[in-house]
C-alpha cells in the first residue's frame, strides 16, 4: 500500500507542476504578444517540459521504490502525470478563451483565413474550412481531445523511459 500512496503523490505533484508550467508558458507568450505568432514555440517548450517532468517523476518513483521499477509502474506514473497536467491545461484554456481573451478563437481563425486565401482557396472552400474549424474548436471536442492526446504522448514518453529505467527484483539474480 505504501507503493500505491507513493505513486499517487508523485502523479499528483508532477502533474500539477507540469500543468502549472504549461499555463506559465502560455501566459508568458500571451503577455509578450507572441502567442499567435509563436504558438509553435510554446508547444515545443510545453512538450520538452512534459518529457522532463515525466522522466523526473518516473525517476523519483524508482528512487522511492528502493531502485526498483517495472514497465507497468513507469507507464502508470507517466500517463498519470500527463493526464493530470492535461486536465489543468484544459481548465486553464477554458478560462483563457472565455474570460481572459474571449476573442482569441476569432483572432486565430482570421489568421487561418488569410493563410487559406494566400494558399489560393476559393470562397466556397474557405467557408467549408471555417465551418469545420469552428466545429473542432468547441470545448466539447477540444477538451477530451487534449486529454487523449496528452495521455498518448505521456504513454510514449513513459514507455521509452520505463524501458530504459526498468529494474525488477528478478534482474538482481
Amino acid at each position: 500500500m505504501e507503493n500505491q500512496t507513493n505513486s499517487k503523490s508523485i502523479i499528483l505533484n508532477y502533474g500539477l507542476y507540469l500543468g502549472v508550467i504549461g499555463v506559465f508558458i502560455h501566459l508568458a507568450f500571451y503577455a509578450t504578444g507572441n502567442l499567435i505568432k509563436l504558438g509553435w514555440l510554446s508547444g515545443i517548450l510545453g512538450f520538452v517540459a512534459m518529457i522532463a517532468l515525466i522522466v523526473l517523476g518516473i525517476k523519483k518513483f524508482k528512487a522511492d521504490n528502493n531502485g526498483f521499477l517495472t514497465f507497468g509502474q513507469a507507464l502508470k506514473v507517466g500517463v498519470g502525470i500527463a493526464v493530470i497536467s492535461a486536465v489543468i491545461s484544459t481548465i486553464y484554456t477554458l478560462i483563457f478563451t472565455n474570460v481572459i481573451e474571449p476573442e482569441f478563437q476569432q483572432q486565430t481563425l482570421e489568421i487561418q483565413r488569410q493563410a487559406w486565401i494566400d494558399a489560393g482557396l476559393n470562397d466556397e472552400q474557405i467557408e467549408a474550412s471555417e465551418a469545420m474549424a469552428k466545429k473542432f474548436s468547441s470545448p466539447m471536442i477540444t477538451a477530451p481531445l487534449a486529454i487523449v492526446v496528452s495521455a498518448f504522448f505521456g504513454f510514449i514518453i513513459s514507455a521509452i523511459s520505463g524501458a530504459i529505467m526498468k529494474k525488477t527484483e528478478e534482474n538482481d539474480y
